[in-house]
C-alpha cells in the first residue's frame, strides 16, 4: 500500500487488465523479432557481398568448357580479370574459347575419364601458377546419357556416366589438392537437383547424389587448411545435358535393344509418352545461364561462400521443397507425374 502511494504508476499498472497485458508484451515481441530478422538479413547481405582482394592474381581452373555452363564462367571470370585455365574435351572447343576471350585466359584438353589426361593438365596448371597455388577448381565436365529406366540399363552405361560425373570429378580433385591447399583456395562441383531428388533412373542421379557426400566430406577433412568447398545445384536450364534431341534419341536407342518381353510390359505408348515428357521439360528450361555461373562466381570470389547454391526459380520454389517433404508424399507426386507402363493400366 506505502507503495503504491509513493509510486503511482505501479497502482495505474496493476489495475490494466491482463489481455492487455498480454497483447502489448506479444506485440513488442512481434517487433522485436521483427527486427532481429531484418538485421540478420543486413548482416547477410553485407556478408555475401565481401570480395577476395586481388583477384586478378588469382588462377582458376575449369572443366569441359566446350560449351555450357563451363564455357560462360570462363569468359566471365576472364572479363573479371582471373586468371583462367580451361580445360576443354575437344581442340575444336578450345580454339573456340579462347577466340573469345582475353590473352590472359589459357586452354588445354582435358578427358576426365582418363588418369593419364588428368595428370596431364595437373603438370601443366603446375607449370601456369607456379608458387602462387591453385585459388579455385571449378568441376563442371559432366554428361546426362545414356539415361532411363533403370532396367533398360546395362552396367556399362551406369559406369559411362559415373566415369565423367563422379569418378572424373574425383580424380581431378585429388590431383589438384596440393596447389588448392598452398593457394587456402576454392573447390566448386557442379551437382543437380538431381543429387537431391532421383526424378529419373540410370546412373545420372547416382553420380550427383555421389557428388554431393564426396563434396561434404572434402569439404570436412580440408577446414583446417583453409580450403573452402561449394555445391553448386542447378534446376533445369537449356544445356546440351537437357537438348530434347539428345535425350529422346538415347531413349529410342535404349528402347531399341531392350528384350521383347520388357518392350511389352512397358508398352511403346510409354515410350513415345516419355519422349514427349522430355520435350516439355525442354521447352520451360530456363536460358539464362548466368543465374548458374552466378553462383559459381560467388563461390570464387566471395570471402564468404555459401556450401550450397540453388540455381533458378524451379530448383529455389520447387525441388528444394521437394527433396524435404515425407519420401511418400514425393514418390506419389514423381508417380503422378510419370507415364504408366502398359502391364500396369
Amino acid at each position: 500500500m506505502y507503495l503504491e502511494k509513493q509510486v503511482p504508476a505501479l497502482s495505474a499498472w496493476q489495475k490494466v487488465p491482463d489481455s492487455v497485458l498480454r497483447d502489448s508484451v506479444a506485440s513488442l515481441a512481434m517487433y522485436l523479432a521483427a527486427v532481429l530478422v531484418v538485421l540478420y538479413l543486413l548482416f547477410r547481405w553485407y556478408r555475401e557481398k565481401q570480395r577476395v582482394s586481388n583477384l586478378t592474381e588469382k588462377y582458376v581452373f575449369i572443366t569441359g568448357c566446350c560449351s555450357g555452363f563451363g564455357n560462360l564462367l570462363a569468359r566471365q571470370l576472364d572479363a573479371q580479370g582471373l586468371r583462367v585455365l580451361a580445360a576443354c574435351f575437344t581442340p575444336e572447343g578450345a580454339e573456340k574459347l579462347k577466340a573469345s576471350a582475353s590473352e590472359r585466359l589459357q586452354t588445354t584438353l582435358l578427358d576426365v575419364r582418363s588418369t593419364e589426361s588428368v595428370a596431364r593438365a595437373t603438370e601443366w596448371v603446375k607449370s601456369q601458377v607456379g608458387d602462387k597455388g591453385l585459388w579455385g577448381l571449378v568441376n563442371n565436365a559432366g554428361i546426362s546419357v545414356p539415361s532411363g529406366l533403370n532396367d533398360w540399363m546395362t552396367k556399362e552405361d551406369f559406369k559411362t556416366i559415373m566415369d565423367v560425373n563422379f569418378f572424373g570429378l574425383v580424380d581431378v580433385t585429388i590431383h589438384m589438392i596440393p596447389m588448392l591447399r598452398k593457394a587456402r583456395g576454392r573447390v566448386v562441383n557442379m551437382s543437380s537437383i538431381m543429387g537431391r531428388v532421383a526424378f529419373v533412373g540410370g546412373g545420372y542421379c547416382p553420380s550427383k547424389y555421389a557428388v554431393e557426400s564426396f563434396s561434404d566430406s572434402l569439404r570436412r577433412e580440408n577446414a583446417c587448411f583453409g580450403l573452402k568447398v561449394s555445391l553448386i545445384e542447378p534446376g533445369f536450364f537449356k544445356t546440351a545435358v537437357t537438348d530434347v534431341k539428345i535425350v529422346t534419341d538415347n531413349a529410342r536407342s535404349l528402347w531399341e535393344r531392350l528384350p521383347d518381353e520388357t518392350k511389352r510390359a512397358y508398352g511403346e505408348s510409354f515410350l513415345e509418352a516419355s519422349c514427349e515428357i522430355a520435350s516439355q521439360m525442354q521447352a520451360h528450361c530456363n536460358p539464362k545461364l548466368s543465374l548458374v555461373t552466378d553462383c559459381m562466381e560467388h563461390a570464387l570470389t566471395a570471402v564468404h561462400p555459401r556450401t550450397r547454391y540453388s540455381a533458378g526459380w524451379d530448383a529455389k520454389l520447387l525441388f528444394i521443397p521437394l527433396s524435404y517433404l515425407p519420401t511418400w508424399v514425393l514418390d506419389t507426386v514423381l508417380l503422378w507425374l510419370s507415364p504408366v507402363p502398359a502391364c500396369c493400366k
